[in-house]
């Protein structure tokens, strides 16, 4: 890039990218939403989202040990506290714990990342070294992937219940939080983005952070699908469902 754009020409280029990039488009989601998947590949979906959610709050304490501003550590803690909760049993990681225990995985073994597919490790710990190692900026606009987010939860909610008989809304209550905590999230990185990124070299590494985090989680999607929907091909040491042990 060698021209600034404005402010809301950058937002029109953040939400294209989106629409071409993010995982909504994988084909491994149209299965899991559309009741293509069976309950081994709902649990392999499941304990590998497990690790991805698990690292959310190392990657924002990451982000908030950088921050010399005390506003942006402030509004950014609560995306700790969201996922982390106020106590023990509280927040994001407990509600997919539930779904976890709905599905029948052993909570030890998710909670230790055992049978994890390598890729997901390999792009989730990815993301949290970007966020750690990149420069600020860059780390904020990583997250706003969130901008896409609540549409993906409806299909995946309504589409989940309808078609899974092994699936309740109990088990889906992480997801009833993220409707509202998405979008406050995504309206403050993208305000912020909009502000902070004042020169065209700027503005790219914004775009080329958004690409980047669409990337991990497309990947993870790929490692999934790879594993569990092409037949022969669960790597070793990785969770292998009942019926194919």
């Amino acid at each position: 890039m060698t021209d600034l754009m404005t402010p809301d020409q950058l937002e029109a280029a953040l939400r294209a990218i989106g629409r071409e990039r993010y995982h909504d488009r994988h084909p491994f989601h149209a299965l899991l939403h559309g009741g293509k998947l069976d309950r081994g590949q709902v649990q392999a979906w499941a304990l590998n989202r497990y690790y991805y959610q698990s690292r959310i709050p190392l990657k924002d304490s990451a982000l908030m040990s950088r921050a010399e501003d005390p506003a942006l550590r402030r509004e950014w803690r609560q995306r700790v506290v969201d996922h982390d909760g106020e106590r023990e049993g509280e927040g994001g990681i407990a509600r997919w714990l539930h779904l976890t225990d709905a599905l029948g995985l052993d909570r030890a073994a998710v909670i230790d990342g055992r049978g994890i597919l390598p890729a997901t490790r390999f792009a989730v710990d990815a993301y949290v070294r970007f966020v750690r190692e990149r420069t600020l900026l860059e780390a904020v606009a990583s997250s706003l992937t969130e901008l896409f987010a609540p549409a993906i939860i409806g299909n995946r909610v309504a589409g989940m219940l309808a078609n899974y008989d092994f699936v309740s809304r109990d088990a889906l209550a992480y997801f009833d939080k993220r409707l509202t905590q998405a979008p406050r999230d995504s309206d403050f990185a993208l305000d912020y983005v909009k502000r902070e990124a004042r020169r065209p070299d700027q503005q790219q590494d914004v775009m080329n952070a958004l690409l980047f985090k669409c990337d991990v989680l497309w990947a993870q999607l790929d490692a999934l699908h790879h594993a569990y929907v092409e037949p022969g091909n669960i790597p070793p040491g990785a969770f292998v469902p009942e019926g194919r042990r």
